[in-house]
């Protein structure tokens, strides 16, 4: 167990992530066309909230993830680093005659992740505020400080000039935080159920598969996909569910590895880790919906797995 995995779970771990993608929009129509692009409620969010939102071809499937922040002139796009030009093309291309600017600030910005049950003392402890809310986030002098986990820990985000963010990690790790490295960050994000895009979310997966329904508004009305996410809400199933699993032994499958249940195809998994915690593999996978409950006993490469 490393020094990161046990900050990350039992006290406040730090992690550089300035190289996500940032992205700025501008202009007196961005809310409307980012409300008309993306699964969740825009128009309604004020200065200080935020939202976690998926971007959907007009076939419902989700071309990526991303978490929206709502500033006074501008918001803020937040996604992984693979999509931010994606993200950047997409919505530039249904810019007609609106009023919007983008402009990817990646380059000239930096982001310290905090995460664990502790980061809120952390936060304290360097002075800087602590939004309590999911997706809220608040100015601290040049810097910005937001809600939002990339493993599903208690976490905050500093957004920072690229010119600060060394100081930004002495600062947290001056107040008794410690540096995660990315297996610490993908132990700990399996083990909770977090999905990532490009593994857990695919082009080809629809919202309601993913179960991350926190990005979904199913009141805001139309936006790009919304009738296939509409249709498949009305008929009350998808035929497949992202789903946490547990599997004995310390052998990680790999991603594809095929689910059976008494010898039918149920599933594949999508991400797996040793979980330093059970010492057992934590895993996430698409499951069949009739083998998604809790407690459901599949056979995972010859190894007995276990629906969380």
């Amino acid at each position: 167990m490393t020094e990161g995995y046990e900050a990350l779970r039992r006290g406040g771990a730090w992690m550089d992530v300035s190289a996500r993608g940032r992205i700025v929009v501008r202009g007196r129509d961005r809310a409307r066309l980012l409300h008309n692009l993306t699964s969740n409620e825009v128009n309604k969010m004020q200065p200080g909230q935020g939202c976690y939102a998926f971007l959907l071809n007009p076939q419902g499937r989700i071309q990526a993830d991303l978490t929206l922040f709502c500033l006074a002139d501008h918001f803020l796009i937040d996604t992984e680093p693979e999509l931010r030009e994606k993200v950047r093309l997409h919505i530039n291309k249904y810019i007609i005659a609106d009023q919007v600017e983008l402009e990817d600030v990646t380059e000239s910005t930096g982001a310290v992740a905090l995460e664990g049950p502790e980061a809120a003392a952390v936060m304290a402890k360097i002075g800087a505020p602590a939004p309590s809310t999911a997706y809220a986030h608040e100015p601290w002098g040049d810097a910005t400080v937001a809600r939002t986990s990339l493993t599903g820990q208690p976490g905050y985000r500093i957004y920072c000039g690229s010119a600060q963010t060394r100081d930004m990690m002495a600062k947290v790790s001056a107040a008794g935080a410690r540096q995660a490295g990315e297996d610490d960050l993908r132990a700990v994000r399996i083990e909770n159920g977090r999905p990532l895009f490009g593994e857990d979310i695919r082009e080809t997966s629809l919202p309601q598969e993913t179960q991350q329904l926190h990005a979904v508004s199913f009141t805001k009305g139309c936006y790009l996909g919304q009738e296939i996410v509409e249709r498949i809400r009305a008929q009350g199933h998808v035929n497949k569910k992202l789903v946490r699993l547990t599997i004995r032994g310390g052998d990680v499958p790999a991603p594809g590895c095929k689910l059976l249940a008494n010898g039918a195809d149920a599933g594949e998994i999508t991400s797996a880790a040793v979980s330093p915690e059970s010492g057992e593999v934590a895993a996430l996978a698409y499951v069949r919906t009739n083998f998604a409950d809790a407690g459901t006993e599949l056979d995972a490469g010859g190894k007995a797995a276990r629906v969380r």
